[in-house]
């Protein structure tokens, strides 16, 4: 039951749901966030960005409850600067995927996320630069033997349609403790198996003893649906895509509007 702000955990996507690459966190929602958080509601980001790149967006912005981050193969307390839990890829199994891609797709990006978010760049094109860049990610060009262990999750990126000829591709390879997840017009990825934004939404609030139905989702685009779901309550920005839309409680302004502060700010109302 909730009775006050104390009682809610707020999650939100960050890339075109709590901040946009080239503005950034719109004003109203820095603002609403610490005010929220100062009234007791706790706010935390999930993400496929590693900790390097939440940082570096979010800025002074604190987070009140660890960070689900590498699309929920990383929980990570921002304030202590420590790991909470990680989850990594079998690595022969993702080598033999990449190479199998990479033999049939000859201009794809490659990028393999390293423990918290150590990016290596094992095949370089437009895409992966402006990742990098739009991201604030420090990165390192490497041969994919080179790569050190423990990977978080692998990225592929190129045009829209490469994808899209890439998912179907994917779709009749055999893979173990793994699977694909499209999660941008631009990115494709390999995680670990039974690790996804949902599932650590669910190891985060048993670890922070937070009832499943006393937690908040806002999110913008198809890989947000499944943590949208697991949520008490799920609401999309403006801009999402009607599908998504759908699967929401209720829609705000867009991300560019202030979306995720608008919400906020009903539950501050509300609740104080």
């Amino acid at each position: 039951m909730i009775e006050s702000l104390a009682d809610l955990l707020v999650v939100s996507d960050m890339d075109n749901t709590l901040l946009t690459a080239k503005e950034g966190v719109p004003s109203c929602n820095r603002v609403t966030i610490q005010l929220f958080c100062e009234l007791g509601g706790r706010f935390t980001v999930a993400t496929g960005r590693p900790v390097e790149s939440v940082r570096a967006a979010l800025r002074d912005l604190a987070l009140s409850c660890p960070a689900i981050t590498c699309g929920g193969s990383v929980l990570y307390d921002m304030q202590a600067d420590k790991t909470i839990e990680k989850h990594f890829l079998p690595r022969q199994g993702a080598t033999q995927v990449i190479e199998t891609v990479m033999s049939q797709f000859a201009d794809i990006g490659v990028e393999i996320m390293v423990e918290e978010g150590k990016l290596y760049i094992v095949q370089a094109n437009r895409y992966t630069q402006a990742h990098v860049q739009e991201e604030h990610m420090h990165s390192v060009l490497c041969p994919l033997d080179q790569v050190p262990d423990n990977w978080a999750k692998v990225v592929f990126a190129a045009d829209p349609v490469t994808l899209a000829s890439l998912q179907a591709f994917a779709a009749s390879l055999t893979v173990e403790e793994m699977y694909f997840l499209h999660t941008n017009l631009m990115y494709f990825e390999i995680m670990p198996a039974g690790v996804s934004k949902a599932q650590a939404l669910r190891r985060l609030c048993a670890l922070q003893n937070i009832p499943l139905e006393n937690t908040v989702v806002i999110g913008d685009y198809y890989n947000d649906i499944d943590l949208m779901r697991a949520a008490g309550h799920a609401v999309a920005v403006g801009n999402a895509p009607t599908e998504v839309k759908l699967v929401a409680d209720e829609v705000v302004s867009s991300c560019r509007s202030g979306g995720v502060g608008e919400y906020l700010y009903s539950l501050i109302r509300r609740y104080t």
